[in-house]
């Protein structure tokens, strides 16, 4: 079954070909014979009852400096797609939201992945909410009053912004950090959305736990350690990955949390597990492919490409004229 794909990313050339997920779908998707187009969010265009994009034919080869050839640029019709891969990175902001609604007027045969609804509607910081029993204590709210007295209970804290990724905007403060009331000054100039605020986990120090879902279904883990003086694991802030396997608290986690995935059509999700605490429901474009398959063994992306090929065999049907 040879299916044509669309990708819509960030610009191929900046990529880590070593590390980047997208790039590992993409050659899968190659290896097994589908055609491949690559184009920004920002090229997309709707027009009169119909999605497009200027994009252009895309192969891929694990080369470093060589390692895509983008073809001659098309006006391609969305709907002609067998698949549209949404993997540009967050942050989740009106471009990106804009960018979902676009998509959800492709037609039934045309598979997005994730789907565009559900990932509107499941903002990773807002979605893990749904699992409050799997989270630690947590506080969402733009009162400076109820931040403080969450602090006086806890002491420990740790602030972020809700629609940021990779980690920026993440602190931590110590009981005896003065600097709240600055953060909160400029998380207030920064932001309109009122703040997330946890109570702080001192083992993330040892490295929280990146948890692959396909599907719905626990796929591989690895452990994510930060740097030396940094609060933060993730790996493009100078964390460190390594070999990791499931707890049994962690799949509990993961098969309270499985369901609702699959039946959102979320095929590619990756979940943040600090000291078998759920932090983050990252639906948008997450990562740790690669970093799994070499420790494992394994090709996550040929399961996740199975996955696909299941769903759209599916729905297939007609193409729309």
């Amino acid at each position: 079954m040879s299916l044509a794909v669309a990708i819509q990313m960030d610009p191929i050339e900046r990529i880590d070909i070593d590390a980047d997920s997208t790039f590992a779908l993409a050659l899968e998707a190659q290896r097994r014979g589908h055609g491949l187009f690559h184009y920004l969010p920002q090229n997309l265009a709707f027009r009169n009852g119909r999605l497009g994009a200027k994009a252009r034919p895309l192969t891929v080869r694990r080369v470093k400096g060589d390692h895509f050839t983008l073809g001659a640029p098309v006006a391609l019709d969305l709907a002609a797609m067998d698949v549209v891969l949404m993997r540009q990175d967050p942050p989740f902001d009106m471009a990106y939201i804009t960018a979902t609604h676009l998509l959800e007027h492709l037609p039934r045969q045309t598979l997005v992945v994730n789907d565009p609804v559900q990932v509107r509607n499941a903002p990773e910081k807002l979605f893990v909410t749904h699992f409050p029993e799997l989270m630690p204590p947590t506080l969402i709210t733009s009162s400076r009053e109820e931040i403080l007295a969450f602090r006086r209970e806890f002491g420990d804290i740790v602030i972020k912004p809700l629609f940021g990724g990779g980690g920026a905007g993440v602190f931590h403060l110590a009981p005896e950090d003065e600097n709240l009331n600055a953060l909160l000054e400029m998380f207030t100039q920064l932001y309109r959305e009122p703040i997330m605020v946890q109570k702080y986990i001192p083992l993330v120090r040892e490295g929280d736990k990146r948890i692959i879902l396909i599907d719905g279904q626990a796929a591989g883990a690895i452990t994510r350690v930060p740097a030396p003086g940094e609060a933060r694991a993730n790996l493009h802030v100078g964390g460190t990955a390594m070999k990791a396997a499931l707890s049994e608290r962690e799949r509990e986690i993961c098969a309270a949390i499985g369901p609702a995935l699959a039946e959102r059509g979320l095929i590619f999700v990756g979940i943040d597990v600090i000291d078998e605490f759920l932090t983050e429901i990252n639906v948008t474009s997450p990562t740790g492919l690669q970093e799994i398959n070499r420790f494992d063994n394994v090709s996550l992306e040929s399961r996740i490409w199975d996955a696909i090929e299941e769903r759209h065999a599916a729905r297939a049907g007609p193409r729309p004229t």
